[in-house]
């Protein structure tokens, strides 16, 4: 088979370090298959050949049939040099690819094409019907509706994949409504209650961490108060420095962004350090946190999990700060699912419970960007652990544009999952907890503490007293016991 589009532009320019998650072939069949990496290969007929070796000619093909990747087209871009590029641009200035492609030369380098385009028609950059698309922006130069999720500082692409397009359909809000329907306010507020400490819980155990109860403590406040700022102030430097500051050991609260080279490793038994992730160099992040504020301004409409992934896991790739970064990325999830009113106030969805389930296919996901980040980032690294990036221009696309389609579906799935099982679960127990306290005191009336110690072994044992349990309540016969486990069978273990 015959390589053509991106695949041809890999191989021809020495492009390393990108996985595509589109290949095209020209072959004697139209077939499309998907390979163990999850890339779509793709084998086109010879009437789709194209008819020359020229690298714009390939990126044409690309940005018909393949996925469209920003970081690779800058680097394509960068390759074959301005001229090559403008040549072919100002050669065809009224048809809708060059058009596009000229557009994307300067969204991407910020260098400008003295183009003029006589057309009065405007074509979308974006398909929506393949992506998920922001409000449009009508750049007058190139008759071009810019419908891109962001700017030129932060812009990921998010394909609208079948899986995708059905998690969006699910309607969380009504979930939520469903459930509030079916238990009482009373129970449905101690089981808000628990969820908050299980999220402030399970964000800690993500990152290996066993902060102090004050600090776990002020994490639930944090997460309590969450949507009641706009997403410009929540996403502001000062905002996520004061809550970065609240939920760090106070010797490693930060006074700003960071202006030191940054990475995620591992110490291994020699010492040495296994680089897991080399974080945005120093000079990117500023403008790179202005880019995630920035995407307000086009998604007031876009849908909030799709807003919640680009900021939360856009956040975390740019870890701008030296500790807290990872519960700082799960917090901002809630924040604007509760912003969005796609989750009530004084309701969580304790998403990072499904997370800590799920961390196999987690890692997987922020790997689509860090392994690549690997392959391409030169660094320094001393003996102190200090790192020093020697070709951040290279990467520096990596960043910008990622593409977060998987990010998408992984977070999708982890708040479906969490609102209809993780929730509803911890609902029915409220609701059968209550109905059993009642049961066993109309065996024997005792305190309510005993009542709940009782209740609480029995859970830990299936539903039988232990026998080094009975000291707790020896004041209770055999036969009493015997029928608060019969009680607990009943309840806990009907359908």
């Amino acid at each position: 088979m015959k390589k053509v589009g991106y695949t041809w532009l890999q191989e021809k320019l020495h492009l390393k370090g990108y996985q595509l998650s589109h290949e095209s072939y020209i072959g004697t069949t139209d077939k499309t298959e998907l390979n163990s990496k999850n890339t779509i290969i793709q084998t086109f007929k010879s009437k789709y050949d194209v008819s020359s070796d020229l690298p714009m000619s390939h990126l044409e093909f690309a940005l018909k049939y393949d996925d469209l990747n920003l970081a690779f087209m800058k680097e394509v871009f960068t390759t074959v040099g301005h001229k090559e590029v403008e040549e072919y641009v100002l050669s065809k200035p009224n048809r809708k690819y060059p058009r596009i492609i000229g557009y994307l030369y300067e969204f991407t380098t910020g260098k400008e094409i003295a183009a003029k385009v006589t057309t009065t028609n405007y074509e979308d950059v974006l398909d929506s019907s393949k992506y998920i698309t922001g409000e449009i922006t009508k750049i007058s130069k190139w008759k071009i509706n810019d419908n891109l999720l962001g700017s030129e500082k932060f812009c990921p692409i998010i394909r609208r994949t079948a899986e995708l397009a059905e998690l969006l359909h699910w309607d969380i809000s009504e979930a939520i409504d469903k459930l509030k329907d079916e238990y009482s306010p009373e129970i449905f507020k101690r089981a808000s209650y628990y969820l908050y400490k299980k999220e402030s819980k399970s964000s800690s155990e993500i990152e290996r961490e066993d902060p102090p109860k004050d600090r776990m403590d002020k994490f639930i406040a944090l997460l309590e108060d969450a949507g009641q700022k706009t997403f410009e102030q929540s996403l502001s430097e000062n905002e996520l420095l004061r809550i970065q500051n609240e939920i760090v050991d106070p010797r490693y609260a930060d006074k700003g962004f960071r202006d030191f080279q940054n990475y995620v490793g591992q110490t291994m038994r020699d010492y040495s350090q296994k680089i897991h992730y080399v974080c945005p160099p120093p000079e990117f992040v500023k403008s790179l946190m202005d880019g995630i504020v920035d995407l307000e301004q086009k998604n007031t409409k876009t849908e909030a999990i799709i807003k919640a992934t680009m900021a939360s896991f856009g956040y975390v790739y740019v870890h701008p700060f030296e500790d807290g970064n990872g519960r700082i990325h799960r917090y901002l999830i809630h924040d604007i699912l509760v912003r969005d009113k796609v989750v009530p106030n004084s309701t969580i969805v304790p998403v990072s419970a499904q997370i800590l389930a799920n961390m196999d296919e987690y890692d997987v996901v922020l790997e689509t960007l860090s392994k690549q980040v690997e392959i391409k980032a030169n660094y320094d690294l001393n003996d102190h652990g200090e790192m020093i990036v020697t070709n951040p221009s290279e990467i520096e696309a990596l960043y910008r544009f990622p593409d977060l389609t998987r990010h998408s579906v992984f977070l999708a799935r982890a708040i479906q999952s969490t609102v209809n099982n993780d929730v509803p679960n911890e609902l029915l127990f409220l609701q059968r907890y209550d109905e059993l306290k009642t049961d066993i005191q109309k065996i024997v009336d005792m305190p309510d503490k005993k009542v709940d110690l009782m209740i609480i072994l029995l859970h830990q044992n299936k539903g039988n007293l232990a026998a080094r349990k009975r000291k707790f309540f020896k004041e209770l016969n055999p036969e009493e016991i015997k029928q608060m486990e019969h009680a607990y069978q009943l309840v806990f273990e009907k359908s």
